[in-house]
C-alpha cells in the first residue's frame, strides 16, 4: 500500500548525460514505464521523477575530451535520450530535475547531517557521510559494514575515518565546474543528490517506490538510505524495485568487449517497438540476453501480434461490424494475476500471445462475433499497459493516403477478377515499393504491413 492511499510517488534514478544511451537504459526505463502505466491502469495518481545527473567526473572528463562546456555537452546527451525514449514510447515523467538545479537544497540536506552528527569534514575539506553513524547501514544489500569493507572495491582515502564513507561535498579541483557553500567551493557527491531531489519534488520524506538498475543496489541506493534516514528519522522508500542487467550473446555488455551498443545504432535495423516487446519478454528482474537471433524471433512474435489485429479491423470494416466497448475478461483477469504478480511482463505477455491465437482460430472458423471486443483487448493490454504502441491502423482511419491505398487493393481485385493479372501484378509491385504486403483472405484481399 502507499504512504498516501490513491497516490503513489515514485523516483527512477537517472541517466549521467555523458554518452549515448544504451541497451541497459532502454532495459531500465521501459520497465519503469510499464509500472508506472499499469499503476495508472489500476486508478492510482502516480507522481513520477526522473533525475539526470548533469555534473559528475564523467561528464567533466568526456568535455574536457571534446573540448566541449559542460553544461553544452550534458544537454545534448540529454536530448539524444529523449529521443530515443520518445522512439520506445516511454512516457514523460513529471519531471526530470537536474542536479545543476537543486544547489541550495544539496547545501541544506548536507548542513542537516553535520548537525546531526551524520557528517565530518575530512582533512582535504571535502565532506564525508559516516556510515558507522547509521546503525542500518547494508540492510538494502543485506550485507553487514565488515562484510562490505572486505569484499567491495572501495575508494581509498586516507581522510576518510572508514573506507565505505561517502562525499557529500567535494571542493573542486582547477579548471572544474563549483558552487559556493559553506565548506568551500565544490560540487555534490553522487549520492546526496537522489535523496534531496526525491524529497523535494515528491514532497515527502518517506516515498513509495525507488527504482533504478541492480547495479544501483550498493553503493548508491545503500547510502541514499542511510544520509535520509539519518536526516529524517524516517523509512526512505516503501518498495525498492531493481531491473536486471542486460547480456549481449550470454557475455555482459562492456566497451572493452566490444559489444556495447547504443540504441541509435540498433534503431537502424530494428523497429524500436520490436527492442520494447524483446525487453518486456523476460521478468524485470532477471537478466536478458540481447542478441541478433532474439531480435528477429521478437520482431516475428509481434507481428504477428499486430498482423492478426489488422486482420480482424479488415474483416470489422469488410463486414459492417458494429463498434463495441467491451473486453475479453477472461484474458484481461489473466494479464492482472500476472502483473499483480512482481509485474511479470514475462507471463503476461505469454497472455496476449494465447489471446492472438485464440483470436486467429476464430477468423479461420468464420467466428466473427467479438471482433471488436478482441480489438479493444488487445488496444488495452498490449498498447495501453506495456506501452507496444501499434502501427496506425490502415482499416480505421480514413485519410487520403489510406483510402488510396484500399482503392488500389480494390482495383487489383477488380483486375483479377477480370483475369487482367499483368495489372493485378503491377498493382501488387506498386503496393510492395510503399511497404505493403496483399494478403488473399476468405473474406477478400487484406492489406497489411511488409
Amino acid at each position: 500500500m502507499p504512504v498516501n492511499p490513491g497516490q503513489v510517488n515514485m523516483y527512477v534514478c537517472g541517466i549521467t548525460p555523458y554518452d549515448d544511451t544504451h541497451l541497459g537504459h532502454a532495459r531500465c526505463y521501459t520497465v519503469f514505464d510499464v509500472i508506472r502505466r499499469y499503476l495508472e491502469y489500476k486508478k492510482y495518481k502516480v507522481r513520477f521523477i526522473q533525475n539526470f545527473t548533469d555534473i559528475d567526473d564523467k561528464i567533466i572528463n568526456r568535455s574536457r575530451e571534446k573540448s566541449i562546456p559542460v553544461k553544452e555537452l550534458s544537454q545534448a546527451y540529454i536530448s539524444r535520450f529523449f529521443d530515443v525514449s520518445s522512439k520506445l514510447n516511454i512516457k514523460p515523467a513529471d519531471k526530470y530535475p537536474l542536479v545543476t538545479e537543486y544547489i541550495p537544497q544539496i547545501i541544506k540536506f548536507i548542513s542537516g547531517l553535520i548537525e546531526k552528527g551524520s557528517a565530518y569534514k575530512t582533512q582535504s575539506g571535502d565532506i564525508c557521510f559516516s556510515v558507522e553513524k547509521f546503525n542500518g547501514y547494508g540492510k538494502l544489500s543485506n550485507r553487514k559494514i565488515d562484510e562490505l569493507v572486505a569484499g567491495t572495491r572501495v575508494e581509498i582515502d586516507e581522510n576518510k575515518s572508514n573506507p565505505l564513507d561517502f562525499a557529500l561535498w567535494k571542493l573542486s579541483k582547477p579548471g572544474e565546474s563549483w558552487w559556493d557553500s559553506p565548506w568551500g567551493n565544490g560540487r555534490p557527491g553522487w549520492h546526496i543528490e537522489c535523496s534531496t531531489m526525491s524529497m523535494n519534488e515528491l514532497q515527502a520524506e518517506t516515498i513509495d517506490i525507488h527504482g533504478g538498475g541492480l547495479d544501483l543496489i550498493f553503493p548508491h541506493h545503500e547510502n541514499e538510505i542511510a544520509q535520509s534516514e539519518s536526516l529524517t528519522g524516517k523509512p526512505f522508500s516503501k518498495y525498492w524495485i531493481h531491473n536486471g542487467f542486460v547480456t549481449v550473446n550470454k557475455e555482459k555488455m562492456s566497451k572493452s568487449l566490444g559489444n556495447f551498443f547504443t540504441l541509435s545504432e540498433i534503431f537502424k535495423k530494428y523497429e524500436p517497438m520490436t527492442v520494447r516487446y524483446l525487453l518486456l519478454t523476460q521478468h524485470y528482474r532477471t537478466p536478458i540476453d540481447f542478441s541478433d537471433d532474439k531480435l528477429v524471433q521478437a520482431k516475428a512474435a509481434y507481428s504477428s501480434i499486430i498482423d492478426t489485429v489488422e486482420l480482424a479491423e479488415f474483416i470489422i470494416r469488410k463486414q459492417n461490424i458494429p463498434e463495441s466497448a467491451g473486453y475479453i475478461d477472461e484474458y484481461v483477469t489473466r494479464f492482472e494475476y500476472e502483473m499483480n504478480n512482481d509485474f511479470n511482463t514475462e507471463n503476461a505477455v505469454a497472455v496476449i500471445f494465447e489471446l492472438k491465437n485464440r483470436l486467429f482460430e476464430q477468423i479461420k472458423k468464420n467466428e466473427l462475433s467479438g471482433l471488436n471486443e478482441y480489438k479493444n483487448t488487445f488496444k488495452l493490454l498490449l498498447q495501453d499497459i506495456l506501452g507496444l504502441k501499434f502501427p496506425e491502423s490502415i482499416y480505421n482511419n480514413k485519410n487520403q493516403i489510406y483510402e488510396g491505398l484500399l482503392g488500389k487493393v480494390e482495383q487489383r481485385d477488380i483486375a483479377r477478377k477480370n483475369k487482367d493479372w499483368q495489372k493485378a501484378d503491377e498493382i501488387r509491385k506498386e503496393l510492395e515499393l510503399n511497404g505493403y504486403l496483399v494478403e488473399d483472405t476468405s473474406f477478400g484481399p487484406c492489406l497489411k504491413r511488409k
